[in-house]
């Protein structure tokens, strides 16, 4: 299995190169060369643990690492989560909730970051050298990267986020880290400028190189097929052809899911959740692409504007075409707007299997509030986007399952506005120590980050040199 550019100007190269990489060298995203048809698996594969199904999808797409050694590298990952079946599925009345959220730090994220984490580490015992990985965060990446490798050998982390705008739990769980290779740098500015500040780092081939830079973000391909495998383990499990839906901000998620239906997944729908930033709502209803402005919202992981995977979706959707996919992205540099055509049954709509929807701080409310109410279930206020967009929706004969980003005691003072209770404070969050937050507050400029980065390089090698 080789892996190629969106934007088609990079040698394709293999798994753990894609993995190190992160980024693609002209700025693009790595993906397969093809996606693998598991239609004939799945009789196989119904009734596996999910442990197992990760296993098996990895597999299909990381040739160049014994399986032995990557089906014990997945199982160390998800020994780290609290729960026996890693990703239960939960009854809430008329919906079903798939929670991914009982890893390390109580959110999705950690379901592929704790597996990354381990494949950095066995990637660079095999190879030698260190690694300095470069993440943003709109809310919940920053933790769950710092934990899949705070304390690791070769390995340091700097992670991005904007600066007042995730919730003071989100920045607690990234800056209390007392590990010695944790940087936590506050950014004065969005998490688009986040974003941006990573891929002008990453587009400085130089200082990558010379930096030894990786991505933790979901740009790195490993990260989503982390997820591809959860969305075949629920699907395959399910009753029949599912609906699942997904509260959405980067498109890292739900692009899984769109993958895993590819590739033949017993996918029906995909419902698309967003909060007021809506921009991928707006996208796969008209296909117009159009950037606004950053709203805050009671569900800050999804504040985002500029979804950095869609650009792996419109590699898929313009028929492997990099030249339609650079045409796409420059437009909507240059003018913050690029149209798509729509799909062959809908005239304005992309993607017939994607039905999206906007759901406000209001209806997100509402939605917490009902789930308590009617059966005593807690829903944090990203999960309750896409419940909400799930039971506004489905029809009758339709029993969605709705992906479950992160545990409700992260965001205690959304679920006590909405139910009248303070969630139950988890021991994950009650070990938190304010005084051991450390932050460094950096302007929204890429050349900032560098040299930030550069400086702390530089100590680590000066160091090295005097011990």
């Amino acid at each position: 299995m080789r892996y190629v550019s969106t934007r088609g100007s990079t040698t394709p190269m293999a798994f753990s190169d894609a993995v190190m990489a992160g980024l693609a060298a002209d700025g693009g995203l790595l993906l397969p060369e093809s996606l693998p048809d598991i239609s004939a698996r799945l009789d196989d594969w119904r009734g596996l643990s999910f442990v197992e199904t990760a296993g098996a999808v990895f597999r299909l797409y990381a040739d160049d690492i014994p399986h032995d050694e990557l089906d014990a590298l997945i199982a160390e990952a998800f020994a780290t989560f609290d729960h026996p079946d890693v990703i239960p599925l939960v009854e809430v009345g008329d919906v079903r909730v798939l929670e991914l959220f009982h890893g390390p730090t109580l959110a999705f994220k950690d379901v592929a970051l704790q597996v990354l984490g381990r494949l950095f580490e066995h990637i660079l015992a095999r190879r030698g050298g260190d690694l300095n990985i470069v993440g943003a965060t709109s809310g919940d990446t920053g933790s769950a990267a710092i934990a899949a490798v705070a304390g690791r050998a070769h390995m340091a982390i700097f992670v991005m986020f904007p600066d007042g705008r995730t919730s003071p739990l989100q920045e607690l769980q990234m800056t209390a880290a007392t590990d010695a290779n944790v940087h936590c740098l506050a950014v004065d500015g969005s998490f688009d400028d986040c974003q941006r500040m990573l891929k002008a780092a990453f587009a400085d081939q130089d200082f990558t190189a010379r930096r030894r830079l990786g991505a933790v973000n979901s740009v790195n391909w490993a990260r989503i097929l982390a997820q591809i495998s959860y969305y075949i383990h629920v699907s395959v499990n399910a009753d029949g052809p599912c609906t699942l839906a997904v509260p959405t901000g980067n498109f890292g998620n739900i692009l899984a899911g769109i993958m895993a239906r590819e590739m033949g997944a017993p996918i029906e729908q995909l419902i698309l959740a967003t909060n007021e930033n809506d921009i991928l709502a707006r996208f796969f209803d008209t296909g117009v692409y159009a950037r606004g402005t950053v709203h805050q919202t009671l569900s800050p992981s999804m504040d985002i504007q500029v979804a950095s995977n869609l650009e792996r979706y419109l590699f898929l959707r313009l028929g492997r075409d990099p030249e339609r996919v650079r045409a796409f992205m420059s437009a909507f540099s240059e003018h913050g707007r690029a149209k798509i055509g729509g799909s062959r049954k809908g005239e304005n709509r992309v993607d017939e299997a994607v039905t999206a929807v906007r759901v406000d701080a209001q209806e997100t409310l509402d939605t917490i509030a009902w789930a308590h109410a009617s059966h005593g279930y807690l829903l944090d206020p990203h999960t309750a986007v896409g419940v909400a967009a799930a039971r506004r929706t489905a029809d009758a004969s339709t029993r969605p399952i709705c992906l479950a980003t992160a545990h409700p005691a992260k965001f205690p003072e959304t679920v006590a506005r909405a139910t009248g209770q303070d969630p139950p404070l988890h021991p994950t969050l009650s070990r938190l120590r304010p005084e051991d937050a450390r932050r460094t507050p950096i302007p929204a400029s890429a050349t900032a980050l560098k040299d930030y980065i550069a400086n702390q390089d530089d100590l680590a090698r000066i160091s090295d040199r005097t011990s």
